[in-house]
């Protein structure tokens, strides 16, 4: 990526214009939710990288139309939107198993699939940075994960089918994560609901404070209202116990993480599978955001496709994740779509903390090539919906590859290190902005 360098005060200028167009509205809702919000970006590149999607988009719309490997084909594929390297963890599925995969599916939309691979590129190139690695390690792990992407999109495409290639398990998976999965089995849902309840009365409700609001009659009963309208979004096998969906208890919630700051959101406690208080569940209605990619996609067909950005999110996650959260829907409230999924008490993110070793690192970043390329295949015409990707992704994505086999490892390299170095510049202009009070509304 060789592109002319603006200056820092050039930069500076260009992130606030892309912040005023991402977080404009949020930010002038909430400023405080903003401030914990920047604090954290501040801590780190790798933290600013996470919340700043946006920028990253509005970036390769700038520098580059069209690209390598991208056709009218493999430019409209289902894509994960926000795919670095923290964006895996476990969850239960549908089936009751233990799965690690990509997750958080915020972000999700329809573009090209080297927008994911170039996002994850990236952020490896500021994780290598910040475990002191040398350029030359961080070009080897981003080729592992070209590679490993390349080898399992081929393998899909020429025989095996998505459902046959084994999800990362206790069974099959190792390393980190291994040790994930097992975390999230040593897990239980009594302890989640520990954390969040209290019994009163021999009935199960929400434990005051811990960043519960209450909510007044009105709020409530929108809320309920709201709740009524999730449940004609479930699937028909979600329905099989009718008074699972007996609602025990409504607060409210204020997002105040790197990307879920200024939107509302609402905890519901629910029956569950049993009259039994330990097998309540905990599900969460939450404001979906516009996607970062969607104001860089011009195709009316794409945009026009979903209801609203609820709507969009659990489609998306739906089509790139197989077997997702039985819990998993939308609704509207006050007019904004709104997400709906469980609170999962088997939810445990990849920790890269400590994993130091570049041995191991290479054998994770391995397994994440598998785990992205296992997702851009599961979102395509066998998907259930053909309407925007009527095609199969693997076999379109590895015709793209075979063209230039060579190039596509060094496009992924050149980028690391190109949008790494950038990011990190960034972080630097960003944190004097934000301390110096020139980021407006705060």
């Amino acid at each position: 990526m060789s592109v002319p360098q603006p200056t820092a005060e050039q930069r500076g200028e260009e992130i606030l214009a892309v912040f005023g167009t991402a977080f404009g509205e949020l930010l002038a809702a909430d400023p405080a939710a903003f401030r914990v919000k920047f604090r954290k970006m501040a801590s780190s590149a790798f933290a600013f990288y996470r919340g700043t999607a946006s920028l990253f988009y509005a970036d390769l719309e700038r520098e580059q139309h069209g690209g390598p490997y991208l056709d009218d084909r493999t430019g409209r594929v289902w894509i994960h939107g926000d795919l670095h390297a923290e964006n895996f963890g476990t969850y239960m599925d549908a089936q009751g198993r233990l799965i690690f995969n990509v997750n958080d599916f915020d972000e999700a939309y329809v573009g090209p699939f080297t927008w994911d691979l170039k996002r994850f590129a990236a952020s490896m190139a500021l994780i290598g940075y910040s475990k002191a690695l040398s350029d030359e390690q961080i070009t080897d792990l981003v080729r592992i994960y070209a590679a490993a992407y390349r080898e399992r999109i081929h393998d899909l495409a020429t025989g095996a089918k998505s459902d046959e290639v084994p999800p990362f398990t206790l069974d099959t998976a190792q390393g980190p994560l291994l040790d994930a999965l097992r975390d999230a089995r040593s897990l239980t849902r009594f302890g989640l609901l520990d954390s969040m309840t209290e019994i009163r009365d021999f009935e199960r409700r929400f434990a005051a404070g811990g960043g519960s609001i209450e909510l007044d009659a009105a709020t409530r009963y929108k809320v309920l209202a709201a709740f009524d309208g999730y449940l004609e979004t479930l699937p028909e096998s979600s329905l099989t116990r009718p008074d699972s969906y007996r609602v025990k208890d409504v607060v409210g919630r204020r997002g105040i993480g790197i990307g879920s700051a200024g939107l509302p959101s609402y905890n519901i406690l629910l029956e569950g599978n049993s009259d039994a208080l330990e097998n309540d569940v905990v599900i969460y209605l939450k404001q979906a955001q516009t996607p970062a990619v969607s104001r860089h996609i011009t195709d009316p067909a794409i945009r026009g496709y979903f209801q609203h950005e609820g709507h969009r999110t659990v489609i998306s996650q739906r089509a790139l994740q197989a077997h997702a959260d039985p819990w998993l829907g939308w609704t509207e409230l006050d007019g904004a779509g709104q997400l709906v999924a469980e609170v999962s008490p088997y939810a445990v993110d990849l920790d890269w903390s400590d994993i130091d070793e570049i041995e191991e690192i290479a054998s994770v970043v391995a397994d994440l090539g598998r785990a992205t390329a296992t997702m851009h295949s599961a979102a395509d015409d066998e998907s259930g919906h053909s309407e925007l990707v009527p095609f199969s992704t693997e076999r379109a994505i590895d015709a793209a590859i075979a063209a230039d086999e060579a190039g596509f490892g060094d496009l992924l390299v050149d980028f690391a290190h190109a949008y790494g170095a950038r990011a990190r510049s960034d972080h630097q202009i960003f944190v004097d902005l934000f301390r110096n009070g020139r980021i407006p509304g705060l």
